[in-house]
């Protein structure tokens, strides 16, 4: 199972292009170009005295990456071959297969450039300090595997409704871009606008990571349990339900259409 895995992860890490070396700059140069679009937006808007007192572009880093590698696992889990899909034909491979390889490639493809990126700042441009290095990793696979959680539900519930669960994967995404917290502190909230934001487990992510990159915020509203409390609860539904549909897909389904 695990060689299975493998095999399919590093076909899902070369799907996207045939040179491995060029999909990873391209995946580098989507997590740029977001960085540049919020620090201009930032700028443009006289926000950055708002920010946690220290490396602006870090505070931005450990919003992004966090958002990115939770959307990509979304993503690449909705995207995964599901139980009608022709290469479940081969008998070893199932969608726990596909499901996983996709997660991990995902984690692969952002692990590699968020590292690319922070190496590449910290000796062109500016020396990073981050306060725990291992809580601060601890975070970024908190909101993959929260990612994980949801893209599980989206993929048991795709075979049913493949354009619904489509445009449900892009509304949340985009959703996420002002409910994950990137862009604001859960400290400088007000009460009624903390109620908002507090069920995501992404926000709590961002905002527990924030407290271990730096050393002078300390989050007191979220928590790192919450998110992996729920990210639990979200695979094991999703993954009964991908179970129950599994059993009743059929390539029939859509033979109508």
């Amino acid at each position: 199972m695990a060689d299975l895995i493998y095999h399919s992860t590093v076909r899902n890490v070369r799907k996207t292009h045939r040179n491995a070396t060029a999909g990873l700059l391209m995946n580098i140069l989507q997590t740029v170009v977001f960085l540049a679009a919020f620090w201009v937006m930032f700028t443009l808007l006289g926000v950055r005295g708002n920010a946690i007192r220290g490396d602006f572009l870090l505070y931005l880093m450990s919003g992004i990456f966090l958002f990115m590698i939770h959307t990509k696992a979304v993503g690449a889990i909705v995207r995964a071959e599901g139980p009608t899909s022709p290469m479940m034909q081969h008998a070893p491979l199932n969608t726990y297969v596909t499901m996983a390889a996709s997660a991990l490639a995902a984690l692969y493809l952002q692990l590699l450039s968020m590292l690319a990126i922070l190496f590449v700042y910290h000796v062109a441009w500016s020396p990073i300090t981050i306060d725990q290095p291992l809580g601060a990793l601890g975070m970024v696979l908190l909101a993959w595997f929260s990612g994980v959680g949801v893209g599980v539900i989206l993929a048991a519930l795709r075979p049913w409704a493949p354009q619904g669960v489509q445009i449900a994967a892009q509304v949340y995404s985009r959703a996420n871009m002002v409910a994950s917290g990137k862009m604001f502190v859960a400290n400088t909230l007000p009460g009624y606008m903390l109620s908002i934001f507090d069920w995501n487990p992404l926000f709590h992510a961002i905002d527990q990571a924030r407290g271990y990159v730096f050393l002078n915020y300390n989050p007191h509203f979220t928590s790192w349990r919450y998110a992996l409390w729920v990210a639990i609860v979200l695979i094991v539904i999703g993954l009964m339900g991908e179970s129950y549909t599994r059993r009743r897909a059929s390539l029939s389904w859509n033979a109508g259409r």
